[in-house]
C-alpha cells in the first residue's frame, strides 16, 4: 500500500504485514518468521493457528455470532460462565463478560462500588491501587493505574487512586529484604486507609504479578496475605487484576492461588480468548453478588458486544483446550527451565540487572551498572532499541516500564505461549543472546554518543 489510513501505535513507523501464525511462530507477507516470545501482548496463551479453536469459531458462526444481552442469553455464554465458575477458586462464580481487560477492571470497580451501595453504604466510592501498576487505558481503568507515562496526558481527568508502593524487591524503597522487612510496602495500605478513611474506600486493586508497568514484578511470599488481611480488617473488597496472569500464565488458573489468596472480584482477559476473539470478564464472588441479588438485581455496566456468542464460544474452546491438553501442569517445569537459561544470560551481559517473574511471565530489567542498579538515561530509549533489535532477528518481546518512580527504567517481558516446547525455548534464548550481543556491541561503541 502506498498510503495507509490506519492509526498504528507509531504513525511514522512501517510495520510488517502478518500473513499467518502457527504455534509459537508468526510469518509476515515477506516470509520472515518471528518467534512470538511475548504471546502478542501476553495474550496468545495456546499459540497461533490451533485447529480446534478455528473449528469452534466456524461452528458458532454458522449458528449466530451476535445477540444483545438485554434481549437474549446464549448457550455459549451460559456454558462459559459455568466453566469459569468451575475453574476459579472458592465462590468466584458470577461472570460479567466484556470485550477487553480495560472494560473488565472498570466493571470490577463498578461492581465494588455498587456492592456497598446495595448494602446502604453510600460513602464507599474510592478504589485504592498501587504505583507502578497498569489496569487499562479507559478513563476509569487509567485512574486505577499507577503508570505515570500512560497517565501523563490525562491527569486532569483522572482520579488519584494510586496510593502505595509496589512490592518491588529489586528496588525496595526501604532498602530491606523480605521477609525481614515485615512487608512494609503492604503495610502502607493500612496507612493510606487511615489517612483517607475506611468509610470512603470500596476496594483495593492490584495485579498479582505487575506486567506492563513493572516488567513482571512478583511479590514475596506473604505479601498478598498481608494485603488481604488489611482489606478484611478495614471492610474493604480486594480486586485482583488477573487480565495478564489469569488462565494459567503462572501455572494456576489465577495467579493469586500461588500465594493462597482469593479475591472478592477478579478481572480476566487476554488469555481468556487467547487472541482468537476479543473477550474479558469481571468475576464476582457470592459475597459480592448477594446484596445485588437481594436488591436492584442488576449490575450497572455493559457494552453492545458483551457476552456475544461468537467470542464466548471461542473462549470456551480455549479453556477446553487448556483442560484437554493439561497445559497448566507443564508451566512450572517450563518456567524453571526458561528462567535458568535467562539467568545464564545475566552473567554474560552486565546490563541485565534483574531476572524476575512467575510461571511463564518473566521480566528482564536493564541497568547501566548492576552494582548500583543505575538505570539508563531515558533519552537512550534502551527498551525500544532492544525490542527493535530482537524483532530484526525474528524474536518478539514485550516492552515494560521499570524503576520505582515509574519513569526511569527499562525492561522487557518474556511471555511465550504456554504450549512452547523445550526446543523452542532454546531457540528463544539463542535469539535473545544474539540480541543482547548486538546491543552490547552498540553500547560499547557509544549509546547515543553518551556512554
Amino acid at each position: 500500500m502506498e498510503k495507509t489510513f490506519l492509526i498504528k501505535p507509531m504513525l511514522d513507523e512501517t510495520y510488517p504485514v502478518i500473513d499467518y501464525g502457527k504455534g509459537v511462530y508468526l510469518y509476515d507477507m515477506d516470509g520472515k518468521k518471528y518467534l512470538d516470545a511475548a504471546s502478542g501482548a501476553v495474550t496468545a496463551n495456546i499459540g497461533h493457528g490451533v485447529p480446534e479453536i478455528v473449528e469452534a469459531m466456524m461452528e458458532q458462526a454458522k449458528k449466530v455470532s451476535f445477540v444483545y444481552r438485554s434481549q437474549f442469553t446464549s448457550d455459549a455464554a451460559e456454558k462459559l460462565a459455568q466453566k469459569i465458575a468451575e475453574m476459579t477458586p472458592a465462590d468466584l462464580n458470577w461472570s460479567f463478560f466484556v470485550n477487553s481487560g480495560s472494560e473488565a477492571t472498570e466493571t470490577a470497580m463498578k461492581m465494588a462500588i455498587q456492592y456497598w451501595q446495595e448494602r446502604g453504604v453510600q460513602t464507599k466510592t474510592k478504589i485504592l491501587s498501587r504505583w507502578v501498576s497498569y489496569h487499562g487505558i479507559t478513563m476509569g481503568a487509567l485512574s486505577l493505574s499507577g503508570h505515570t507515562g500512560r497517565r501523563a496526558r490525562f491527569v486532569p481527568l483522572l482520579e488519584d487512586f494510586p496510593s502505595i508502593n509496589p512490592p518491588y524487591c529489586y528496588r525496595c524503597p526501604y532498602n530491606l529484604e523480605a521477609p525481614s522487612c515485615h512487608y512494609l510496602c503492604a503495610q502502607e495500605l493500612e496507612t493510606a486507609i487511615k489517612r483517607i478513611g475506611a468509610e470512603q474506600i470500596a476496594a483495593f486493586i492490584a495485579e498479582p504479578v505487575i506486567g506492563a508497568a513493572g516488567g513482571a514484578i512478583a511479590p514475596p511470599k506473604d505479601y498478598f496475605k498481608t494485603i488481604k488481611k488489611i482489606c478484611e480488617d478495614n471492610d474493604i473488597l480486594f480486586i485482583a487484576d488477573e487480565v495478564m496472569t489469569g488462565f494459567g500464565r503462572t501455572g494456576t488458573m489465577l495467579a493469586c492461588e500461588q500465594w493462597g489468596v482469593v479475591p472478592d472480584i477478579v478481572a480476566l482477559g487476554k488469555g481468556m480468548g487467547a487472541g482468537y476473539a476479543p473477550i474479558a470478564a469481571a468475576v464476582a464472588s457470592e459475597k459480592v453478588m448477594e446484596p445485588i441479588l437481594a436488591g436492584s438485581k442488576s449490575v450497572m455496566s455493559g457494552h453492545t458486544l458483551s457476552a456475544n456468542p461468537q467470542s464466548c464460544s471461542v473462549s470456551l474452546a480455549v479453556l477446553d483446550y487448556l483442560d484437554k491438553n493439561k497445559i497448566l501442569k507443564e508451566v512450572d517445569n517450563k518456567s524453571v527451565y526458561l528462567r535458568n537459561q535467562l539467568k545464564k544470560l545475566k552473567w554474560q551481559f552486565s546490563f541485565i540487572g534483574d531476572i524476575r517473574g512467575k510461571g511463564l511471565l518473566l521480566g528482564i530489567e536493564f541497568v547501566m551498572d548492576p552494582h548500583t542498579k543505575t538505570p539508563f538515561d531515558r533519552k537512550s530509549s534502551v527498551t525500544q532499541k532492544i525490542i527493535t533489535m530482537a524483532k530484526d532477528k525474528g524474536l518478539l518481546v514485550y516492552p515494560a516500564g521499570a524503576g520505582i518512580d515509574g519513569v526511569n527504567g527499562d525492561a522487557i517481558i518474556i511471555s511465550p505461549p504456554l504450549t512452547i516446547t523445550k526446543r523452542e525455548m532454546e531457540e528463544l534464548v539463542l535469539l535473545l543472546k544474539e540480541t543482547f550481543t548486538a546491543f552490547s556491541n552498540e553500547i560499547n561503541v557509544g549509546l547515543d554518543g553518551e556512554h
